[in-house]
């Protein structure tokens, strides 16, 4: 009689020569060793970058620390389109919303409520006393004029400071409907702020 033994399945070992693709597939499947790979091979140029928009170690820290968190809530999000499996746009453009969230629980202490005249409480630094500005401002009136297409495409790529690679990626256009669009942005902005 023959014993045949099960084999036992292991889950596939996801090193750190894995692509960002098949590393958040595993991030969706729960394997945090996949997490810690991609934590170490971005953490530290998502941090600079973000650290050019805002001098505050602690929000950055903060955000770059949500960031992940939301990695490994949303790995299965992820759908890289086919020949394009680098995820850094998609862990950029997580990034930089984190952290305009967190400036923004900080700039809400900083407006008294129902005030219009807002006056900067404390050390904001430039980078927040700018988001300031744009948000209720009138750079923020004319932003919100613009329609979603225009805004989305000004918005990723001279508020949140991608390329314009990074933002056909994430917004799934052309790069040449990108220029497009931030052209045409640029060209409404200038007409309604003079």
């Amino acid at each position: 009689m023959k014993l045949f033994r099960r084999a036992r399945r292991r889950a596939p070992d996801h090193g750190p020569d894995s692509t960002d693709a098949v590393l958040l597939a595993a991030v969706a499947a729960g394997q945090t060793r996949a997490l810690e790979i991609l934590h170490h091979r971005h953490a530290p140029w998502l941090r600079m970058r973000l650290r050019y928009r805002c001098s505050d170690t602690d929000q950055v820290d903060a955000a770059l620390q949500e960031t992940f968190l939301a990695v490994w809530r949303n790995a299965g999000s992820f759908t890289p389109r086919p020949g394009d499996a680098d995820a850094g746009a998609w862990l950029w453009t997580i990034a930089i919303r984190q952290l305009i969230s967190q400036l923004r629980k900080r700039t809400n202490q900083w407006i008294a409520d129902g005030d219009t005249d807002y006056e900067i409480i404390g050390d904001a630094s430039a980078e927040d006393t700018v988001l300031l500005n744009i948000e209720h401002g009138p750079l923020g009136t004319a932003l919100h004029s613009l329609s979603p297409e225009l805004r989305s495409a000004i918005q990723a790529t001279v508020l949140d400071g991608l390329t314009v690679r990074e933002a056909a990626q994430i917004l799934q256009i052309p790069e040449g409907t990108v220029k497009t669009r931030v052209m045409r942005a640029k060209a409404r902005l200038r007409e309604a702020l003079t």
